[in-house]
């Protein structure tokens, strides 16, 4: 069963960076895709960053472009977001998400597997 932890949210000021992990088991992940999506309150899924384990496949959301970047590192398992410039409006719950394959789809429904979630609070 795959599993997924996230760490490293919290409270920064805007122009600030956070670094998140999230952690991967249970399986080996080559082949694999692990995005990251973010929900604020009261409001839908949103799809953040997608990175393609092992390879340099990458995809970004309109929003975070320039400012954030995703990276994987096999040997640990671990998928980073580096977010960068941090705005009031990206306060939300982080969540990373995991699928087998190579496409990166956009879409929460694609993804069979979660993480509880990290807290990022960006104040003005």
């Amino acid at each position: 069963q795959v599993q997924l932890v996230e760490s490293g949210g919290g409270l920064v000021q805007a122009g600030g960076s956070l670094r998140l992990s999230c952690v991967a088991s249970g399986r080996t992940f080559e082949n694999y895709v692990v995005a990251w999506f973010r929900q604020a309150p009261a409001k839908e899924p949103e799809f953040v960053a997608a990175v393609h384990w092992g390879g340099t496949t990458t995809a970004y959301a309109d929003s975070v472009k320039g400012r954030f970047t995703i990276s994987s590192d096999n040997a640990r398992n671990t998928v980073w977001l580096q977010m960068n410039n941090l705005k009031p409006e990206d306060t939300a719950v982080y969540y990373c998400a995991a699928r087998g394959g190579t496409v990166l789809p956009s879409v929460p429904t694609s993804y069979p597997y979660w993480g509880q979630g990290t807290q990022v609070t960006v104040s003005s």
